[in-house]
C-alpha cells in the first residue's frame, strides 16, 4: 500500500466483553467517538478494518468480546478534497483549534453536487496538515445560507475532545433568528426529527424519530416579526428551521421550510422589498462556548449580526 494512500495508520484496540453480540460499526462507533458510524462503516466495506488481523467488510458482523481490532483506512475522494484559497473569516486559532466566522452561502463540506469551494477546501489551504483529519477537523456543520461561528479542530486529540463536547452538551451554540409572525414569550420545542418521507433533503417532525430540543427567548418584537435568541440542546440537521416552522412561526427567508412568502397586510414599499430580497434562512449563529482541548479553559467568542440581517431589522424598525 502506498503511503500517500494511508488516511490513519494502526488505530486499535480490543474489545470489551460488554460488547457481546454487538455489531462491529456500533463498537467502533463506541471505542472511536473521533470518527462518525458512516465513515466507519465505509471503512469497513473498503476493507479497512481488520478483526484478529483479518479484513472484514460487513458493518453488521457480530462481536464477542476480546477481539483485537484495528483500522488502517483510505482516503476518500469525498473525505479529502482539494485544497482552495477561499477566503476565511478566522475569529480565533491555536494549535488546536480555529474558530472561523462563516459567511453565508458557503457550504460547510463537500456533498453531492458540491464537490469543491466549500468551507473545508478553505481549510485544507489555510492548515495543509487537516487533511489527515476526518472533513478536515470540522465536528459540526452549519447550512449553507446560515452564517455564524464553526470550531475547527487541528489534530486528532482536539477533534476527540471536541466530538465528545457535542456528545456531552458542554460545546454550546447560541444563534439569533428572525420569524414571521409575533411570539409573545419565550419556550422549548421537543419535537423528535427525522428524514421527510417524501422529500429526502428535508427533515421532518416524526414520533419515530432521533430526539430534538430547541430553547428559544424573545430578543426584539416588531409589527408582523420577532427576533430570536435560539439555543440547540440537541443538534439534528435543519433543527431550528423544522422546529420553528412546526410552531408555525419560520425563518424569515427560509428557502424551504417557510412555505410562500409573507408580506404583512399594508406592508410599505421598503418593507415589500426587503422581505421579497431577503432569500436565505434569518438564521446567524452569533455565540460559540466550549473548554478547550488541551487547557480545559472555558473559551467563548461571539460575533455581530452580517449586514443584510442588520438591514431586515432596521426596515422592520422603520415599520
Amino acid at each position: 500500500m502506498d503511503m500517500n494512500d494511508i488516511f490513519f495508520i494502526d488505530q486499535h484496540t480490543t474489545v470489551p466483553l460488554a460488547f457481546l453480540h454487538h455489531r462491529l460499526d456500533i463498537v467502533l462507533a463506541k471505542l472511536f467517538p473521533e470518527f462518525s458510524r458512516t465513515l466507519l462503516q465505509q471503512w469497513i466495506r473498503d476493507g479497512g478494518v481488520q478483526i484478529n488481523g483479518q479484513i472484514t467488510r460487513e458493518p453488521k458482523t457480530k462481536l464477542h468480546g476480546g477481539e483485537k481490532l484495528q483500522i488502517v483506512a483510505k482516503r476518500s475522494q469525498v473525505e479529502n478534497p482539494k485544497p482552495e484559497a477561499i477566503p476565511l473569516d478566522i475569529i480565533y486559532e491555536d494549535e488546536a483549534i480555529l474558530v472561523v466566522n462563516k459567511p453565508a452561502g458557503l457550504v460547510t463540506h463537500p456533498g453531492a453536487g458540491q464537490p469543491n469551494g466549500t468551507l473545508q477546501n478553505a481549510l485544507l489551504y489555510h492548515v495543509p496538515s487537516l487533511e489527515y483529519l476526518p472533513r478536515a477537523g470540522i465536528v459540526h456543520r452549519l447550512d449553507k445560507h446560515t452564517s455564524g461561528l464553526l470550531v475547527v479542530a487541528k489534530t486528532l486529540q482536539a477533534r476527540t475532545s471536541l466530538v465528545r463536547q457535542l456528545q456531552k452538551r458542554t460545546l454550546k451554540r447560541q444563534y439569533e433568528g428572525i420569524v414571521v409572525g409575533k411570539i409573545i414569550s419565550g419556550g422549548s420545542i421537543d419535537a423528535p426529527l427525522k428524514r421527510h418521507p417524501k422529500y429526502r433533503t428535508r427533515m421532518a417532525v416524526s414520533e419515530s424519530g432521533r430526539p430534538a430540543i430547541t430553547h428559544y427567548r424573545v430578543k426584539e418584537r416588531f409589527a408582523a416579526h420577532t427576533v430570536l435568541t435560539i439555543m440547540l440542546e440537541t443538534g439534528r440537521t435543519h433543527q431550528i428551521r423544522v422546529h420553528l416552522a412546526y410552531i408555525h412561526h419560520p425563518l424569515v427567508g427560509d428557502p424551504v421550510y417557510e412555505g410562500r412568502l409573507r408580506i404583512p397586510p399594508h406592508a410599505r414599499g421598503e418593507l415589500v422589498s426587503a422581505l421579497s430580497h431577503f432569500k436565505r434562512q434569518a438564521l446567524h449563529a452569533e455565540r460559540l462556548e466550549l473548554l478547550h482541548p488541551i487547557t480545559k479553559e472555558a473559551l467563548a467568542w461571539q460575533v455581530p449580526l452580517p449586514p443584510d440581517m442588520e438591514t431586515l431589522k432596521r426596515v422592520f424598525r422603520l415599520e
